[in-house]
């Protein structure tokens, strides 16, 4: 289970969409990555595949536009502030998929930072139905 840190809500509406995405960058690499190297793979190449394929920015990005209409406006917010905040120039997506997977990545770290693990863990869910 991922550390809880229940900050306060009102506090956490205060961080930079940047930082949350780096936080949910990594919280949801690390689901990912768990979710997959323990449902059967046993080659590493083939749990490194399927891992890149589920955290690049296209797949997140297809990600956020099927769940949009399943989240609550405080949730809808933080994906929208993390898809317009100023990031670097994208690599290998378009600068539209690269805007949304960084708003899917800041609303991820909002969750987990505020402590929302069954709400994080349902969302991820929905971003391996979404494959």
């Amino acid at each position: 289970m991922l550390i809880n840190h229940n900050l306060d809500p009102l506090a956490l509406k205060e961080y930079s969409p940047v930082t949350l995405a780096y936080i949910g960058d990594a919280v949801f690499e690390l689901m990912v990555r768990s979710h997959i190297a323990t449902s059967g793979f046993d080659k590493i190449k083939n749990i490194h595949r399927s891992t890149v394929d589920m955290v690049k920015a296209e797949s997140q990005a297809r990600v956020a536009r099927n769940i949009f209409h399943e989240l609550d406006e405080e949730e809808q917010e933080i994906l929208r502030r993390g898809r317009n905040a100023k990031i670097n120039t994208p690599r290998n997506t378009t600068a539209v998929d690269y805007c949304l997977s960084t708003g899917f990545e800041a609303l991820i770290g909002y969750l987990y930072l505020k402590g929302e693990q069954e709400r994080l863990h349902y969302l991820v869910q929905r971003a391996f139905q979404a494959r």
